[in-house]
């Protein structure tokens, strides 16, 4: 009885440990998104003729509805001296005919097409932009996938961010208005529970940056060996990331997000996805075996059960307070990330946020099922550690 006791204490200060941490997450998001995101800064950090160059590597594989009208937007960027290197794995992709196009179209800005890649590990990204980061001229590489969309000043914004201690900015992942509950899914996602694990990490000084957009120092990458050395890795942005900061820089977050504008998207695909992030982070980082009592309805349960055995408060009453908490901050959350008006109803975010927290906690348990992913045309078996070997159909 006495050991049932003290686990049932334990278990307590575990949960007003929790409502701690978790709120002065949400509050650190939601100010950091106030003050810093979507601002229009008056201030010239260096001459606009006097930004660095910087190569840009593209990998594409595949069309969807959406890729020449994101694709073009880095056509008419608004930034003095840059070049766009195109990377396409097989010849018979349909993107070759995409860019062909838009380099036909833009004949006066600086882009070139590699075809066939380099095989130098398991990671198709890495092998696709081989070529490119070969071939890049300049000292600063921005790495941006082919789902994103930018603003003639997201590069300006983002190099005016890379100061003499910064080794890389990147930009917070968050999703353009499209239609569909699909898509209003997604925005939910990575306007609420994404932020807030994203920034409250980035604040507190742990290097937690997602590889969707990433502008790097060229010659810091060279010095870890180059992006052959991550092609081992599935996840080469945490490892590149960690790099970059093991040689003593800084990282700087854009002030504008990394509008991820895919023409090709569902629930299913992005349960598929949300899953092999998880399977990752818990490969790389044991301790995302947390990660469950930091979604909203176990946290609540957890909190809510220590109210009653301290305070002797209604535990169904302190979750549903809780709960109603949560949602409002996440609301407020979101507005902030899409720094304008929402394009679906308060009562569509209200269904999309119960179903996305509802999918959490199964999300995890499907990860730890199954150690293998499937992504892009390749199945891996994940390592511990971050490591990955292909799976060979035989």
């Amino acid at each position: 009885m006495a050991l049932l006791d003290l686990a049932m204490q334990g278990l307590a200060v575990f949960g007003f440990i929790l409502f701690f941490v978790l709120w002065l997450m949400h509050f650190m998001s939601i100010i950091y998104v106030r003050l810093h995101l979507h601002k229009k800064r008056p201030e010239v950090k260096q001459p606009f003729m006097q930004l660095a160059g910087v190569s840009l590597l593209k990998p594409l594989k595949g069309v969807d509805p959406n890729l020449i009208s994101n694709l073009e937007t880095f056509f008419i960027l608004d930034y003095p001296k840059f070049e766009i290197l195109l990377c396409i794995q097989d010849q018979d992709d349909p993107a070759v005919d995409v860019c062909k196009k838009l380099l036909g179209k833009y004949p006066n800005v600086d882009a070139r097409l590699f075809i066939g890649g380099k095989k130098v590990g398991i990671n198709p990204k890495i092998n696709n932009l081989m070529p490119g980061y070969e071939g890049a001229k300049y000292g600063l590489v921005w790495i941006c996938d082919s789902g994103i969309r930018v603003k003639p000043d997201t590069l300006t914004d983002m190099t005016n961010q890379m100061t003499e201690k910064v080794g890389l900015v990147h930009g917070l992942p968050y999703v353009a208005d499209r239609q569909g509950f699909a898509a209003t899914l997604e925005q939910v996602y990575f306007g609420t529970s994404h932020p807030r694990s994203y920034i409250s990490a980035n604040v507190t000084g742990i290097k937690c940056v997602t590889g969707m957009s990433c502008l790097m120092r060229k010659d810091v990458l060279d010095q870890a060996g180059g992006l052959v050395a991550f092609a081992q890795y599935i996840a080469e942005d945490y490892f590149m990331a960690k790099a970059i900061a093991d040689r003593g820089w800084k990282f700087s977050m854009a002030t504008q997000v990394a509008l991820q504008n895919s023409g090709s998207y569902s629930i299913g695909q992005f349960q598929s996805r949300m899953i092999r992030w998880t399977k990752l982070r818990i490969n790389m980082l044991p301790g995302t075996v947390l990660e469950p009592v930091s979604e909203c309805f176990l946290a609540s349960l957890i909190i809510g059960w220590a109210a009653h055995y301290v305070f002797r408060w209604d535990m169904m009453v302190f979750f549903m307070c809780h709960c109603l908490a949560w949602f409002i901050s996440d609301y407020i959350q979101l507005t902030g990330v899409q720094g304008g008006p929402l394009c679906f109803s308060k009562l569509d975010f209200a269904v999309a946020w119960f179903i996305r927290e509802s999918m959490a906690v199964q999300i995890f348990l499907s990860a730890l099922w199954d150690p293998t992913i499937s992504w892009r045309t390749g199945r891996y078996r994940l390592r511990c550690g971050g490591t990955a070997e292909e799976i060979l159909d035989v």
